[in-house]
């Protein structure tokens, strides 16, 4: 990563996929070995076909993964405990996501906003880069650019795909093994201002 700044790789669970209105469930990033992963409690119902995907479902107010109850913390935390995280590392910070331009920066920014930490947030954050946009640069004869589709492809195993860490890292595992150079990665990277 030398050629172009921090790059953190991150990942959303949500309520389901409507940007404007949808919840966080999970929120994960990774950066080499350095890891993050909360849970929230959303205050959206999520979607039959969110759950399906995730596993994830709320009874009597508690979050539960493929029925086994798992800690949350509320979003205002989980966004506070993000940033912080993403303090850490030399800035300014990328945050790289797979869909990042039509889904995960559109969410994420939405939600700083709602609290007041869209300022704070720009301060460590420069921009978003979208590795599916990436993807169908660096492979335009490819059919299927589904973030499990190009592990199996690329990296030759399968994993347990709609988990956020585990996106996280299968996405960053992903960009490290496609050649690439900056000017590849500033085609498909958006200023914060962007969102």
């Amino acid at each position: 990563m030398a050629d172009y700044e921090t790059i953190v790789f991150f990942d959303l669970e949500t309520t389901g996929l409507d940007t404007a209105s949808c919840h966080i469930t999970q929120l994960s990033a990774v950066c080499e070995e350095k890891e993050f992963n909360v849970y929230t409690l959303p205050r959206r119902p999520i979607t039959p076909g969110a759950s399906q995907l995730t596993g994830f479902t709320v009874y009597c107010g508690q979050l539960y993964l493929c029925g086994r109850p798992v800690v949350t913390i509320p979003i205002f935390d989980a966004l506070t405990s993000f940033i912080n995280y993403l303090s850490n590392f030399p800035g300014p910070v990328l945050l790289a996501a797979h869909n990042a331009k039509g889904f995960d920066a559109l969410v994420l920014s939405r939600l700083l906003r709602r609290f007041s930490l869209w300022p704070w947030f720009q301060q460590v954050v420069s921009g978003f880069v979208d590795t599916l946009m990436l993807s169908r640069k660096l492979f335009p004869l490819g059919n299927n650019y589904s973030l499990e589709s190009l592990v199996v492809q690329f990296l030759k195993e399968s994993y347990n795909g709609h988990d956020a860490l585990e996106d996280a890292k299968m996405l960053q595992e992903l960009f490290n093994s496609w050649y690439h150079n900056s000017w590849d990665v500033a085609d498909v990277t958006f200023p914060t201002e962007a969102f």
